[in-house]
C-alpha cells in the first residue's frame, strides 16, 4: 500500500507571515529604542573606520571586479568605494564585524544585530542616489534607524529561545533572515514578495560555526555576518522580480528546514515583535573583546591596578580562578595554542591576561607581535574557569540578562586576593548612564582614525545631532564619510 505525498501548496509558515507582518505594519513609537538606534549607527560605523587600519580587512573590499562602475550606486563608508548594493554590503559588514566590537545579544543564540546595518545603510544609499537620478525623493536616515531597530528585533528575538549554535549554526543565519526582512522592506516589497524572499534565506545553505571553535578558528568570522547581510539584500532583489517562494520551508517533513537543520524541533518564542531588542542592546565599549568576557577584562583591569599598588607583577601569581556562565565556558574557555587573532580574541585565558600583564586590551594585542610574549601564555596556563549556575540563569533571565564573571588571585606567597564580581558591563542597559559618553568618545577616537580633522568636525556636527541626522538623506550623510576616490 502505498502513501501519497500531498502536493498542495501549503500556507505560509506562520513564522515567515509573522516577520513580514511585523516589519510591514509595525508603528515605531519608542523613543528609547530610536535613540539607542541613533548611538548603534555611530558605534556601529566606528568600528568599521578602525576595522579599515586593518590590512586583512582592507584586502576584501571593493568591486569584485577591479575597475567596475556602478551608476548610482552604494558607498563604503570610508573608503572610495561606490558599489553595487550586493558588494556594499558585504563591505559595509565586513567592516563592521571584522574586530568583534560593534554590539551584542545573549540569549539562548548570540549574535550582534548591528551586523545589519550593512544590508541596510547599503540598500538606503543605493535607493536614494537611484531615486534622486529619477527625480524622485531619497530616504532619510530616520528611515535607517527604523529598519536597524526592526532587524534587531527580528534577529534578537529569534535568538531568545531558539540555538542554533547547539544545531552547530552560526548566527549569522539570523542577519541573513533579519536584513532580508527590512531590505525586503525598504525596496518596496509586497506581503507576499516578503514572505518569498524570507523563506529564500531559509532554504538557502546556512554558515556552519567550525570558523568559531578550536581547531578551525580563523577570520571568516570577521567577514561572514558581511556575507550574511550581502546574501540578503540578493535574496530580496531576487523576490523583487517575482521568483516564487518556499511556504513550508520551516515545516516541510523531510525536507524542510526544522527537519533538516533543527533536529525536527519547530521554533519557540518568548515574546511578539517590537522595540525589545534595540532597547536592551549591549554596546561593546571598553575592549574588542567576545562579550561574553567583557566583565571578566573589567575585573582583569581593576586587579591589575590592585597589584600594581601592592607591588607585584602578573609573574606573582600562582592561579586564577574565573567563576563564571555556562555560554562563556562553551564559547570561550580555550586551552592550547592560539594561531591567529580570531583564535585569541575567542580565549577569556588571553583576554584576561593580557589586562593582567599590560592594563590594557586593544585589537592591536590580538596580534602576533603582542601573542609573542612568554609571560601571556605563561599566566594562561593558570587560568581556570568554573561555572556559576546563578551567573548562568541569570544570564538568561529576560529581567537582567547579565554576563557576569568573578576573578579570584591567588599568589605564589600564599596571598588570596579578594574576589572582583563585574556582573553588568560599561555596554548594558544598566550602566547606559555611564555607557554614552564612553561611545562617543569611542566614535571620536574612531574617526580621528580614518578622517582629517575638517571632515571629522563634520561628520560629528551631522552624526551627534539627533534632530539633524534624521532628516538629513541617506545619501547626504554617508557623503560625509568619503575618503578619497578609492582605497
Amino acid at each position: 500500500m502505498s502513501s501519497h505525498i500531498s502536493n498542495e501548496r501549503p500556507q505560509p509558515d506562520k513564522v515567515l507571515a509573522d516577520i513580514a507582518d511585523y516589519v510591514l505594519n509595525y508603528e515605531i513609537k519608542s523613543e528609547l529604542a530610536l535613540q539607542t538606534a541613533h548611538y548603534c549607527l555611530l558605534d556601529t560605523l566606528g568600528c568599521g573606520f578602525e576595522a579599515l587600519t586593518y590590512p586583512a580587512c582592507t584586502k576584501l573590499l571593493g568591486p569584485i571586479v577591479p575597475g567596475t562602475v556602478v551608476p548610482n550606486g552604494a558607498k563604503v563608508p570610508g573608503t572610495g568605494y561606490t558599489l553595487d548594493p550586493v558588494q556594499a554590503a558585504f563591505n559595509i559588514g565586513a567592516i563592521i564585524r571584522w574586530l568583534d566590537f560593534n554590539d551584542t545579544w545573549l540569549a539562548a543564540e548570540w549574535g550582534h544585530p548591528s551586523d545589519n546595518l550593512g544590508g541596510i545603510l547599503a540598500t538606503a544609499d543605493w535607493l536614494s542616489r537611484t531615486n534622486i537620478a529619477e527625480g524622485k525623493s531619497p530616504l532619510t536616515m530616520l528611515q535607517v534607524l527604523e529598519a536597524m531597530i526592526l532587524a534587531h528585533e527580528i534577529q534578537g528575538v529569534l535568538a531568545l529561545e531558539n540555538s542554533f549554535n547547539r544545531v552547530g549554526l552560526d548566527h549569522v543565519i539570523l542577519v541573513k533572515v533579519a536584513s532580508t526582512a527590512v531590505v525586503g522592506k525598504l525596496i518596496g516589497l509586497n506581503r507576499d514578495e516578503l514572505i518569498n524572499a524570507l523563506s529564500l534565506a531559509f532554504v538557502d545553505g546556512q554558515s556552519l560555526r567550525t570558523y568559531r571553535h578550536a581547531p578551525n578558528t580563523g577570520s571568516r568570522k570577521s567577514w561572514a555576518a558581511g556575507d550574511a547581510t550581502s546574501r540578503a539584500v540578493r535574496l530580496a532583489l531576487i523576490a523583487k522580480t517575482g521568483e516564487m517562494g518556499y511556504p513550508s520551508v520551516l515545516t516541510a517533513k523531510t525536507w524542510g528546514f526544522y527537519d533538516v537543520s533543527f533536529k525536527g524541533n519547530p521554533f519557540s518564542f518568548q515574546r511578539e515583535y517590537g522595540t525589545y531588542v534595540m532597547e536592551h542592546i549591549l554596546f561593546k565599549i571598553s575592549f574588542p573583546a567576545e562579550f561574553h568576557s567583557q566583565t571578566a577584562v573589567e575585573a582583569a583591569m581593576s586587579l591589575h591596578e590592585l597589584l600594581k599598588a601592592k607591588g607585584y607583577t602578573s609573574d606573582d601569581i600562582k592561579r586564577i580562578t574565573i567563576r563564571t556562565h555556562e555560554a562563556a565556558i562553551r564559547i570561550i574557555d580555550k586551552r592550547g595554542p592560539l594561531n591567529n587573532p580570531a583564535d585569541r580574541d575567542h580565549c577569556i585565558q588571553y583576554m584576561v591576561a593580557v589586562p593582567l600583564i599590560f592594563g590594557r586590551l586593544t585589537a592591536a594585542d590580538y596580534e602576533d607581535s603582542v601573542a609573542a610574549d612568554p609571560r601571556i601564555d605563561a599566566l594562561r596556563d593558570k587560568i581556570y574557569c568554573v561555572e556559576d549556575v546563578q551567573f548562568t540563569n541569570d544570564y538568561h533571565d529576560p529581567e537582567k540578562r547579565s554576563i557576569a564573571n568573578a576573578l579570584t588571585v591567588e599568589l605564589n606567597d600564599g596571598t588570596v586576593l579578594d574576589e572582583v564580581v563585574v556582573e553588568y558591563p560599561v555596554g548594558h542597559k544598566r550602566r547606559r548612564d555611564e555607557g554614552i559618553p564612553l561611545l562617543i568618545e569611542k566614535f571620536k577616537i574612531n574617526l580621528a582614525r580614518i578622517f582629517d580633522k575638517q571632515q571629522q568636525e563634520q561628520i560629528l556636527e551631522a552624526g551627534l545631532d539627533y534632530d539633524a541626522l534624521t532628516n538629513m538623506s541617506v545619501n547626504e550623510f554617508v557623503d560625509l564619510m568619503v575618503k578619497g576616490s578609492e582605497m
